[in-house]
């Protein structure tokens, strides 16, 4: 067998300017047709261009340059580099030319390129639309391209598609013509779009309802929803009409486009992507409604609805793109809905989950090295994502709003609509700072993993002296090989003032001693606010003296939350005892953030999961229910006026977790109002009804579980599909279980169980 070719990008001997594209699918054939003129400039003289193509065939190719038209000679394609070659019978000459395509492809059902998507019109029949999901590499699905991210150009596109159809692309629509080949199909010309990569480029064919906007800066933003539920997008058109002048005010950029759209697609992979001009969605995460969403799916709905993204030089840097891209959803839902206190909620679904995966041997480094584009896939997992918002979040907090903003203007200004390498915004957040940003975080962008800092204090009167020892973290609790240090920006607070830094530094050597001013008998916090993105643990006594501030909460919510999550973290790799982090717990009886009980939740889930067949479970559950008992009668069952967010998901998670462990009249509670939703009496309120469906399924039999199923396809709102969906894994008998598989493999779900939702 031939030894394999290594991948190699394509050639920078042709590059693209402009495309003029024009697109014609068929949706019922599931097939399109289409014709593009490239300007392209010709670096050298060659005879051939390379470019990317992948299931389209090119029935005809021509190059145009001085009034001079040469046809192709040949046109090969290669499977391995998702390319396609075009050879012309002489030399082209060095300068401007144009490159028209005619080709054909195929509207697929992979969820990627430019493919399928089926919906259901109100009235019950089933149909189809044409959508596009081309990040990271397949723009090349749906037109011949150089599909790269490097390689940008401008892009023209016109699509015809059937009269009745709405028609969406980055740009504004600039005319709009009957075709006439076809009186019943329509021509849609766009607007020309700035420079920028394919991977962005995007296009829609389908039926959809809107809801329609204006941002404070004039610009028009619609949210296209399903047929007949038009009022499902008014809280996203809420959040984006919000969203636009926050930006424009932090990075002091104004948007670039005259209109945004945002769409909801009834199949799509994604959360979302942040096409430029039209960000695609799944339904759950742009769709609101008004009597049967729950207030965490809204919650969710505001922080996926934003639309930066960073350019970039090549996938290698894609955690830059994902990373930051997560981090400001967070930074922009905590300017327009600060009630949600959204960086605790961060430091739960992000932060914690980010030190969890990087704590084990089959991590990797933030920047991945990335060959050929199959690759990509990859490293689209929670390291790029959660682990990249943390370090960014991490970096903001060590030099400062003002230098953060500052810098990212200098790094935005500086490079648009350019490529651009990580050291690249190192370089301009160090400008605007005066720090060696590129020497720090370089340490935590290259390679894998975080550390733990095992803490020590002398007392000495007025003065203590804190010992700070740095080592690589691991979850089997194992010393690794290898020279693993970091360049670790500290905060360091008391735990009476715990909002007040009473020293900053960077540790950049094994350890250090750092002599602080607090008394004696006072505790010390170190990493105040849970920012930086490793573990402490403290001293014996270090710990018993911060456990009045949990007790009494004189310690804001991120520490107390901080300070559990390592504990749990230590107990798990052998590091503490596990007696002493239930200890800790108890200081958490009288605890009233939700974040924090979401947070306990999960790990004595967890533990739950690891003692579900010893003798020790039965202690578990009954520790669970008395350490709840306080927040979930305070809570109780039925909302109150105007009571916050946070107490919504409080009230939800508090009665899970009691029915989940067996306390008795809470299930039995939740079956009486079940019977009742299910048979159409008095509704349950959306936000119990995730922890209702567990609960009764947890203690349910095959009658339950064949309801519960039957209930499932009466609905017709996706998230109350999902919230069905997640919950069908309580079921405990076995036999069960395999007809909940056997169930699930007969649904496209896309949807996964949290272990907070189903072990707690």
């Amino acid at each position: 067998m031939p030894e394999k070719k290594p991948f190699e990008r394509l050639p920078s001997t042709v590059v693209p300017v402009n495309y003029k594209i024009s697109l014609k699918p068929d949706l019922e054939k599931f097939t399109f047709s289409g014709k593009e003129t490239v300007t392209v400039q010709v670096k050298s003289a060659v005879d051939e261009i390379v470019l990317n193509c992948v299931d389209i065939v090119i029935s005809k190719a021509t190059f145009a340059a001085e009034d001079k038209e040469i046809g192709s000679s040949d046109i090969s394609y290669s499977k391995d580099n998702e390319s396609a070659t075009i050879t012309f019978p002489s030399s082209l000459a060095v300068g401007s030319g144009s490159l028209a395509l005619v080709f054909t492809g195929e509207l697929n059902d992979k969820m990627k390129g430019f493919y399928r998507s089926k919906y259901t019109t109100p009235g019950g029949e089933e149909r189809y639309c044409a959508v596009t999901q081309f990040e990271a590499t397949d723009a090349r699905r749906a037109f011949p391209c150089w599909d790269e991210p490097a390689i940008k150009a401008t892009f023209d596109i016109t699509l015809i598609a059937p009269k009745d159809k709405v028609v969406l692309s980055n740009m504004n629509a600039t005319s709009e013509e009957v075709s006439p080949d076809d009186p019943s199909l329509k021509v849609v010309t766009f607007g020309t779009t700035p420079v920028m990569s394919t991977y962005l480029v995007a296009f829609v064919v389908g039926e959809f309802d809107f809801v329609e906007g204006k941002s404070a800066d004039g610009v028009v933003v619609k949210v296209y929803t399903p047929l007949g539920k038009k009022e499902q997008g008014d809280f996203a058109l809420e959040v984006a009409v919000k969203t636009l002048p926050f930006y424009k005010d932090y990075f002091n950029i104004a948007y670039p486009l005259p209109k945004i759209d945002l769409i909801a697609i009834p199949d799509f992979a994604a959360g979302a992507m942040e096409n430029w001009g039209l960000v695609t969605y799944r339904e759950t995460a742009l769709l609101v409604d008004p009597k049967n969403s729950s207030a965490k799916a809204k919650q969710w709905v505001a922080i996926v609805v934003e639309f930066l993204d960073p350019p970039l030089e090549w996938w290698t840097h894609l955690w830059l793109n994902e990373g930051f891209a997560s981090w400001i959803e967070y930074l922009c839902v905590d300017h327009c809905f600060p009630e949600y206190d959204i960086w605790t909620q961060f430091i739960a679904n992000d932060y914690t989950k980010a030190l969890e995966l990087d704590a084990l041997k089959n991590s990797h480094p933030i920047e991945v090295p990335v060959g050929h584009p199959d690759e990509v896939d990859e490293i689209f997992d929670l390291i790029s994502y959660c682990k990249g918002a943390c370090i960014i979040r991490m970096l903001h907090d060590f030099i400062g709003d003002d230098a953060f903003r500052k810098g990212m203007n200098i790094y935005l200004t500086r490079h648009k609509y350019e490529n651009t390498f990580t050291e690249d915004l190192w370089r301009a957040l160090g400008e605007a700072s005066g720090r060696p940003i590129e020497d720090i975080m370089g340490t935590w962008t290259k390679q894998m993993g975080f550390p733990v800092l095992r803490v020590t204090r002398e007392k000495k009167g007025d003065k203590q002296v804190l010992t700070i020892h740095q080592e690589k973290f691991s979850a089997d609790g194992q010393k690794e090989d290898g020279d693993f240090k970091w360049m670790v920006p500290i905060s360091i607070a008391t735990a009476s003032q715990p909002t007040k830094v009473i020293e900053k530094l960077v540790l950049d050597q094994p350890s250090v001693s750092v002599t602080v001013s607090a008394a004696d008998s006072e505790g010390i916090k170190i990493n105040p606010g849970t920012v930086g993105f490793y573990r402490v643990q403290y001293s014996s006594e270090m710990l018993e003296a911060l456990l009045p501030g949990i007790r009494d909460q004189v310690l804001p919510a991120r520490d107390r939350l901080g300070l559990e999550s390592d504990m749990f973290a230590l107990a798990k790799t052998g590091q503490a005892s596990t007696v002493d982090v239930l200890k800790l717990i108890e200081a958490f009886e009288n605890e009233t953030d939700y974040t924090v009980w979401m947070e306990i939740a999960t790990n004595l889930g967890l533990m739950g999961v690891l003692l579900a067949e010893t003798d020790c479970r039965p202690h578990l559950r009954g520790f669970v229910k008395q350490l709840f008992t306080k927040v979930y009668k305070k809570m109780g069952w039925d909302m109150v006026e105007n009571e916050s967010h946070l107490n919504a998901l409080l009230r939800a998670l508090s009665i899970r977790v009691m029915g989940r462990n067996g306390h008795e009249p809470t299930v039995e509670e939740a079956r009486r109002r079940f019977k009742a939703h299910h048979s159409g009496g008095d509704q349950l309120p959306a936000d119990l009804r995730n922890a209702v469906y567990l609960i009764v399924l947890t203690h349910g039999d095959e009658d339950t579980l064949n309801d519960m199923i039957a209930f499932y396809k009466e609905q017709d709102l996706q998230e109350e599909k999902d919230r069905i969906q997640r919950s069908l894994g309580a079921i405990q008998d076995p036999a069960l279980i395999r007809k909940v598989l056997e169930f699930s493999m007969g649904v496209s779900t896309g949807t996964t169980v949290s272990y907070s939702t189903i072990m707690t």
